[in-house]
């Protein structure tokens, strides 16, 4: 089964792609070549090579939607040919069954939104469930052709089963009209494409596709984002299909099957996945290629899977793009926006508990990780929590963000209770989590990974970019001190290990949230770069007011900047206090095997 995700040389790929530069020239040219093959077409070419194009033009709307699935966001779909399929046979059966008029017409196309947009959202629904698997998800794709395949072999006369549906009346068109419809079709869904994929919404979904974990810790509901795709793009791919069903005048379960879907896969990834421009030429060629070496099918199979074969393994980015590079083709243009400061950005009444856990337990089986933890914090603080290794440390904190963590207990944020809620809910209640590793989206840009970040308060536009990144105070001040205010054109992935830790508090904390957790941020930082998150986390709290947990392990760093401290023992508070408290505390040098500093065990 192929990777659901793409690999590291095609995220490399795609990282250098977008570093680069178009050049406009190029692009202009291209173009205008494009446009000038779909007007003077019917001119250029004989009516074998037209009736050939209109098809390829049909299925290579398809093959882009493909792309955007898969290549853009990282969901590996054999499905597309099922919503082909239904636009075409909406086609079929409303012109067999109600003749064609210009009622019938409405109707077929209402009818191919209405089932494309319905069977998309429930394979959606089944697909990206909470839980449900990247592998699970292909699987629900890949059944979907094979079950409407047999649905439509099971219609007897209604469907035409095996035969399909021939000789209904359709539009008295010209094959010179169809060319021109279905090369405007493919235009004008090449156009939202690349409008979509270049746009702010776009970036969206590149960042789903690199860390989809990220993304829900940002408060982005990923589910909901790629079920909306799917609906989308499956009635984009049912329109196409409609074009070709009212074109050809036959439809077939063929073009509902799973080799059709598979054939998609193909064309975009021999086209170049996650380039939109490969996928369209490449679908468009290999239909070409395909009508004129029909004499030798077995062989040109055997060449194309081939070909397939090394393109996965060898050229991740595909051979179009290889073709285009020279001219300066399938890359992305570089887009920084203008820093602001978000005026009103800052945290909760200091009188108020910025988070409260009573009882929390957490329980794997027989192992208790987590014993009745009972802690309260305020909005001005910034606790510490330290422990030996295997304390339960990253578990609370899992806890905390995640509601179905939790096996007993109750943790409430900023006053509401968060139950069972997924981390995107726990940060629309006002929690930012920074993970010990960097986690950040190592394909886009530096100003990319803040957008995204700041999706949930400001909706990314669907098909533009923004000229203004608006941040709040707190986080401009981690980017002007470690120096990413000037480097938010760079891909965050060749950013410097402690810039990469600075990126993802910077992006944790342009969620305007109330309470941060932040698990070991100073891991790998040297001295000076030690020093700048210092004086960053110490302002969260005694500046912007912010409710700040800090999980460190040392304790030269933490006695500088937290406000107390809590000692977390074999899934339990063993004490809280000062600093000087707690290090001094005979019990917690027990804790830490006699050790007479605690920094010594840490």
């Amino acid at each position: 089964m192929l990777d659901t995700n793409l690999s590291g040389a095609a995220r490399a790929a795609h990282a250098g792609a977008e570093r680069s530069r178009h050049s406009p020239r190029s692009i202009s040219l291209f173009i205008g070549a494009g446009l000038l093959l779909l007007v003077a077409g019917p001119w250029l070419f004989d009516t074998y090579l037209q009736n050939i194009l209109i098809k390829a033009y049909f299925m290579a709307i398809v093959a882009m939607t493909v792309d955007i699935l898969w290549g853009y966001t990282g969901y590996l779909t054999f499905g597309q040919s099922a919503f082909f399929g239904i636009g075409a046979y909406a086609a079929g059966l409303v012109f067999t069954h109600a003749g064609f008029s210009a009622a019938t017409v409405l109707l077929a196309i209402g009818a191919t939104i209405a089932a494309a947009a319905a069977v998309a959202a429930l394979a959606g629904w089944l697909s990206f469930y909470r839980g449900a698997s990247p592998f699970f998800a292909t699987v629900i794709s890949l059944v979907l052709p094979i079950v409407l395949t047999q649905l439509l072999l099971s219609g007897g006369r209604w469907t035409g089963s095996s035969s399909g549906l021939t000789g209904y009346d359709s539009f008295d068109f010209s094959l010179d009209a169809w060319y021109w419809i279905s090369g405007g079709m493919l235009a004008l869904a090449a156009l939202g494409g690349w409008l979509l994929v270049r746009s702010d919404a776009g970036r969206l979904l590149a960042a789903i596709r690199d860390n989809e974990q990220r993304c829900s810790y940002l408060g982005i509901h990923t589910s909901l984002v790629k079920i909306a795709l799917l609906v989308a793009m499956a009635v984009l791919a049912g329109l196409a299909g409609f074009g070709y069903g009212a074109f050809s005048g036959v439809v077939a379960p063929e073009l509902t099957g799973f080799a059709l879907g598979t054939e998609f896969i193909i064309w975009v990834a021999l086209g170049g996945r996650g380039s939109l421009w490969g996928p369209l030429t490449g679908a468009v060629l290999i239909n070409v290629a395909t009508a004129y070496l029909s004499s030798m099918p077995f062989a040109w199979q055997l060449i194309l899977g081939a070909a397939f074969i090394v393109v996965i393994v060898l050229l991740p980015q595909g051979l179009v793009p290889l073709l285009f590079r020279p001219f300066g083709l399938g890359r992305a243009s570089a887009h920084q926006p203008r820093l602001e400061e978000r005026a009103g950005a800052a945290g909760g009444d200091p009188q108020a508990e910025a988070i409260r856990m009573q009882g929390v337990a957490r329980n794997f089986g027989p192992l208790k990780v987590l014993r009745g933890i009972d802690f309260a914090a305020r909005a001005g603080e910034l606790v510490g929590l330290i422990g030996p290794n295997g304390a339960g440390k990253t578990t609370l904190m899992r806890c905390m963000s995640d509601g179905a963590e939790r096996s007993a207990g109750s943790i409430a944020l900023c006053g509401s209770d968060i139950g069972q809620l997924p981390p995107e809910a726990c940060v629309h209640l006002g929690l930012g989590r920074k993970f010990q590793n960097a986690n950040i989206f190592e394909s886009l840009t530096v100003a990319q990974c803040l957008r995204i970040a700041r999706a949930r308060l400001e909706r990314p536009a669907l098909f533009k970019r923004a000229e203004v990144l608006h941040l709040p105070p707190y986080a401009l001040h981690v980017m002007r001190a470690t120096g990413l205010d000037g480097k938010l054109d760079n891909v965050a992935g060749d950013l410097s290990h402690g810039q990469q830790q600075a990126l993802e508090l910077a992006m944790v904390l342009a969620l305007e949230p109330r309470v941060v957790l932040l698990d070991e941020p100073t891991a790998g930082l040297t001295k000076t770069e030690r020093t700048q998150i210092g004086g960053v986390l110490s302002s969260l709290a005694h500046q912007y007011r912010l409710c700040c947990l800090l999980v460190e392990h040392d304790l030269d760093f933490v006695q500088q900047i937290a406000t107390r401290m809590v000692v977390l023992h074999q899934g339990a508070i063993a004490m809280q206090g000062s600093f000087e408290e707690v290090v001094n505390s005979d019990l917690v040098k027990t804790i830490y095997s006699g050790s007479t500093h605690a920094t010594e065990a840490q």
